[in-house]
């Protein structure tokens, strides 16, 4: 007959046989950590039926009952049939309240939403967001309001320094792709007109398009993904070091700091980059136009001059602060909602550039919806 003993010099103690384990002595805390250390170790015998008689135990508090019973399930879920005999009454008593509190701590089983539950989890999500963003609109517009109230509380250094790597350093790029811009709109257009003798035609086509739409969009486009990135990697970068926080601490406000300045340059620079967008794209055009149609530059200009009336400039150029307004604020806001990790903060950067340039765009629908209702 198989036969091995568990003890705790004698306070509690645990025999195993062949299908029976016999628990006598003291099962409370003050001598049951030794015990509960070699039960893990214990060789268990290979039949089926197991029973634990607990008839020599002499006491039994909530510690050890917690070991009986853990060892009793650990036993049952590897397949064997568990009886315990011998219990006195206060102790099946406090075995039953353990087991009925083992059932109810377990976790319900996690059953995956349905389709009508996800669409409702994303809309509430969706929903919390707009709320945030709009809040934070309302936070930034009041206190630019009270900064032109008192205007010596603007931060002109930040503000030129936004203003040069918002606008000044973004000159280059802006350029060329407005320049290769009115290339294409040119060259694309030249074949269509050549058929109907109509060359001069391509300054209507090139400067309506490019000053009424394609260069405020164009530009925002790029002052999205180089700019609104960069303040929300900024803004995060700072929130994950701590920075906003030590801010908060000696008293000035991140918004006022970090979120003003970065909105008054770019609703400075956007406007002048679109009129630098205006003449690069132009130029392209009347490049291709000369090559492509016969058009000189005297020409395209003239021409130009009677097709581009000033409302359609101002159109595009009035677009531009709307914008830059976009595109700072969901930058910066997106860079409040970095939450300490690295993972976090390119996360939300590339959720900046999605947003900026899909609200660009569906600001840009609307603005076309409101000028053809006005008749502009």
């Amino acid at each position: 007959m198989k036969r091995a003993t568990i003890s705790d010099q004698g306070t509690a103690r645990l025999v195993i046989e062949t299908d029976r384990a016999f628990c006598s002595g003291v099962w409370t805390t003050r001598g049951i950590a030794p015990l509960e250390q070699q039960l893990e170790l214990a060789a268990w015998p290979d039949s089926e039926e197991l029973l634990f008689d607990c008839s020599a135990l002499s006491a039994l508090d909530t510690t050890g009952a917690w070991l009986l019973h853990r060892t009793i399930r650990t036993l049952e879920q590897r397949g064997r049939r568990v009886t315990i005999t011998g219990l006195r009454p206060e102790f099946s008593a406090l075995m039953q309240l353990i087991a009925s509190s083992a059932m109810a701590s377990k976790p319900p089983p996690q059953v995956p939403p349905n389709f009508v539950t996800r669409v409702g989890l994303q809309a509430w999500h969706g929903l919390q967001g707009l709320h945030d963003m709009l809040a934070f609109i309302g936070e930034t517009a009041i206190i630019l309001l009270r900064s032109l109230i008192q205007p010596r509380r603007i931060r002109w250094r930040p503000i030129l320094h936004n203003l040069q790597s918002a606008g000044f350093e973004a000159l280059p790029i802006v350029g060329l792709l407005s320049f290769l811009m009115g290339l294409v709109i040119a060259y694309q257009g030249a074949d269509q007109l050549q058929r109907f003798g109509a060359n001069v035609f391509i300054a209507d086509l090139v400067g309506l398009s490019m000053l009424r739409e394609l260069s405020p969009l164009m530009t925002a486009i790029i002052v999205a993904g180089r700019s609104g990135s960069a303040y929300a990697a900024q803004i995060g970068t700072m929130k994950v070091t701590e920075e906003i926080d030590a801010l908060r601490t000696i008293g000035v406000g991140p918004t006022e700091l970090l979120v003003l300045p970065k909105l008054l340059a770019l609703v400075i620079a956007l406007p002048l980059l679109t009129i630098y967008a205006d003449i690069t794209g132009i130029l392209g055009g009347m490049i291709m136009a000369n090559s492509k149609l016969d058009v000189g530059f005297d020409v395209f200009l003239d021409r130009l001059g009677d097709a581009v009336s000033l409302s359609s400039f101002l159109t595009g150029i009035g677009k531009a602060p709307v914008f830059a307004a976009i595109i700072a604020l969901v930058g910066c806001y997106q860079g409040f909602k970095v939450t300490g990790s690295a993972d976090s903060v390119g996360r939300q950067t590339t959720v900046s550039v999605v947003q900026s340039i899909f609200l660009v765009i569906l600001a840009d629908a609307l603005f076309s919806i409101a000028f053809n209702w006005l008749k502009i």
